[in-house]
């Protein structure tokens, strides 16, 4: 980009969005931009619902990702940490939650190969445990958390030499969230939404300490795996089926 050439920014990020908000609200207004550079970082909230189905996941990110790549722009994705632990769940319900986010987490790398996207490995690190990086409901990032996927996100890029200049500031202009404004949302906010997810959470925390009662845990992951290994050999045979005709 030329030094003082304009850059636009449209965020049509919604919150609570899941892939399927993605591909059917989102996708057609992204692509009528015909963005240079466009960032699809979604799979959380698919992870939070009863009808989780990582095949779904796969062929929505499939669809939304090859359809960007079509177009010839830069696609930005991220894997991401799993809920349960940013909220600090108990083991029996942070675990599955965790297993659903890792199959998420294993479409978009294999995806993200895919299309030749810039892929940014957030699911990991010292950050995640730094309660100044969250925002006070603890599943989003704050200010702090924000600019550090920017300065994260600009690392990669210029790796790949698509950034130039300095990087932006990981300092926040404002204050994180206190602690008891954490603790308030916990009580009350909180509280509401893992009401709301309660009968899937106790499904998977039921299920999670039977296998472990068992001695049969490896079993989920293996399920988990499976799935995974089978929603995107669908995605490849789907691929295929064109050039058989």
């Amino acid at each position: 980009m030329a030094p003082g050439e304009r850059v636009e920014f449209i965020n049509l990020a919604v919150s609570g969005a899941q892939t399927r908000d993605v591909l059917e609200r989102q996708l057609s207004a992204g692509l009528e931009l015909r963005p240079d550079v466009v960032s699809v970082v979604v799979g959380v909230n698919d992870t939070l619902c009863c009808t989780f189905d990582v095949h779904a996941v796969a062929a929505r990110l499939d669809t939304v990702y090859g359809a960007f790549a079509e177009q010839g722009a830069v696609l930005l994705t991220a894997c991401l940490p799993d809920p349960g632990g940013t909220l600090g769940l108990p083991g029996a319900l942070a675990r599955p939650l965790a297993r659903r986010q890792r199959a998420v987490n294993a479409v978009v790398h294999a995806l993200s190969e895919r299309y030749g996207a810039v892929h940014l490995h957030a699911a990991e690190g010292a950050w995640l445990t730094d309660r100044a990086m969250w925002s006070a409901d603890r599943l989003h990032p704050g200010e702090r958390g924000h600019r550090q996927l920017a300065v994260r996100f600009h690392a990669v890029l210029a790796e790949a030499g698509l950034a130039t200049g300095p990087p932006p500031s990981p300092e926040p202009e404002f204050p994180a969230p206190t602690t008891s404004a954490s603790l308030w949302w916990l009580a009350t906010a909180g509280t509401v939404w893992v009401a709301r997810r309660c009968t899937d959470l106790l499904t998977l925390a039921a299920d999670e300490l039977r296998h472990r009662a068992r001695g049969t845990s490896a079993r989920l992951d293996l399920r988990a795996s499976a799935a995974v290994s089978a929603a995107l050999a669908a995605l490849s045979a789907a691929e295929r089926q064109p050039d058989a005709a």
